[in-house]
């Protein structure tokens, strides 16, 4: 049954698909008929539906955002009018203001241009929009028809439906075989609007074998309007390669946000997946991670801290087609407030798939008798030998610690910090990007003291 919330978005498609379609390549528009007829067919899904039960995606969507279809140019320099508060990471940085990229870079021969303020990449890595991929007429032009939306399947997801329909550009990242990126890879998500906003952003990683990447984006709001921003990730990960992903979220109470990641591993290869939510509003990520090659290995982190009305809802997806693979996830939350949080998570081993080892484990601490949090685990197990666990908590700060610090003259407040950062620390201490973890410690003591509002010398905030 279509509804008012699907309604709004198949009649804005069909009236303006020719603007659609005039400014995007030629493969994101090669499946986007497709998607459209996937997505009225389905529709946005209830809470009905299992991996969907947490989060109102109907409600989420039934307001009239306003779309930059034609393409209007943002007037601001990114590079010079903002400023990141994940600093000093000696990171390579670009840009993504709303779901147009700033900055294109590549080895020298791509005759991409390379801004001032990106250092020059290994040989053969390439790093650009998907349409200036396709205007390349070289052999790696055709990495976009090979790879794009084969991950994300348009019949299996609503959302990734709709991305996918109104999507014209995106980011593109390559890495050739056995090449290391010593330097990670910074991409600031800034959303900016004089009107309330939506905007889809999509995302396309290619590491070829015994390639190494490290990946963080970093999401932002840098405007007071109400912004909806879905965003699509298909990371292929090649034989031996190597991905460490993050995924940070620091906007404001208006922004809603809609995330979708698509990984699959080959043989041996390694991922290791973060996602940190610091301050928002509404936030959806979902994760399907799939391993199609023997003995490859994934470890998935993530920490919520939230409050007030803020809700953040994790959904995870892990399937072990194959023997031999091993996955990790650990997620933690502290709630404050009203706010809502929510975990589901699966390991689903298929037939045959025999030495999987996978360990799932979800966390809790609810400061309040107001804060909810949803949690939900679950095994899906159809080989025979194979070691799997699964577990969740939900709890308040423990009592006889408090009592413990405040008889050593820690104040009440004090001693509530310590215990949540000692709780969250767990998993940032897991993060292989050392800058990044000594700087989200600073963070995260920061918004537990109510002090992070927004990123520390953001100009573009009035």
């Amino acid at each position: 049954m279509i509804t008012s919330s699907e309604q709004q978005y198949i009649e804005l498609y069909e009236q303006a698909r020719q603007m659609i379609f005039d400014h995007a390549p030629e493969a994101m528009n090669a499946v986007r008929d497709e998607a459209f007829e996937r997505f009225k067919a389905q529709g946005f899904p209830s809470r009905k539906v299992e991996r969907y039960k947490y989060t109102d995606i109907q409600k989420l969507f039934a307001p009239d955002y306003g779309l930059n279809l034609n393409r209007l140019t943002i007037p601001v320099d990114p590079y010079k009018a903002f400023r990141c508060d994940v600093p000093n990471l000696s990171t390579s940085l670009y840009f993504v203001v709303n779901d147009m990229f700033y900055g294109g870079a590549r080895s020298e021969e791509g005759g991409v241009r390379i801004p001032n303020s990106t250092p020059k990449l290994p040989e053969g890595v390439i790093i650009c929009s998907l349409k200036e991929l396709s205007s390349l007429h070289t052999p790696h032009s055709s990495l976009l028809e090979r790879y794009y939306a084969k991950l994300a399947k348009t019949s299996e997801d609503a959302v990734t439906a709709l991305n996918t329909m109104l999507a014209q550009d995106g980011l593109f990242v390559y890495v050739p075989k056995n090449v290391k990126v010593d330097r990670a890879i910074q991409v600031i998500n800034i959303l900016r609007g004089d009107v309330d906003l939506m905007v889809n952003r999509r995302v396309l990683i290619v590491l070829e074998e015994g390639a190494e990447l490290k990946m963080l984006f970093c999401d932002h709001a840098a405007d007071d309007r109400n912004f909806l921003a879905t965003q699509v990730i298909e990371a292929y990960v090649g034989e031996n390669a190597s991905l460490d992903l993050y995924c940070l979220e620091e906007t404001h109470a208006k922004n809603v946000r809609v995330s979708n990641v698509y990984i699959d591993q080959q043989a041996n290869s390694r991922v290791n997946h973060n996602v940190i939510t610091l301050h928002n509003g509404i936030t959806r990520n979902k994760l399907d991670l799939t391993f199609s090659g023997e003995g490859a290995e994934c470890q998935c982190y993530g920490c919520v801290i939230a409050d007030k009305q803020q809700h953040v809802d994790n959904n995870t997806l892990i399937t072990h087609k194959v023997p031999h693979c091993t996955s990790n996830e650990l997620y933690k939350y502290v709630l404050d407030d009203k706010a809502t949080g929510a975990f589901a998570g699966k390991v689903l081993v298929e037939h045959g798939a025999q030495k999987t080892s996978s360990q799932m484990t979800n966390q809790n601490l609810t400061a309040t008798r107001e804060a909810r949090m949803y949690t939900q685990p679950m095994l899906e197990i159809y080989a025979d030998d194979v070691k799997c666990a699964h577990g969740s908590t939900v709890g308040q700060l423990n009592d006889a610690a408090l009592f413990y610090m405040r008889q050593r003259g820690i104040s009440l407040d004090e001693a509530k910090l310590l215990l949540q950062n000692a709780f969250i620390n767990e998993v940032i201490d897991h993060m292989q990007l050392e800058p990044l973890r000594d700087r989200l410690h600073y963070l995260v003591e920061k918004r537990f003291r109510g002090e992070l509002n927004k990123c520390d010398g953001c100009k573009l905030c009035k």
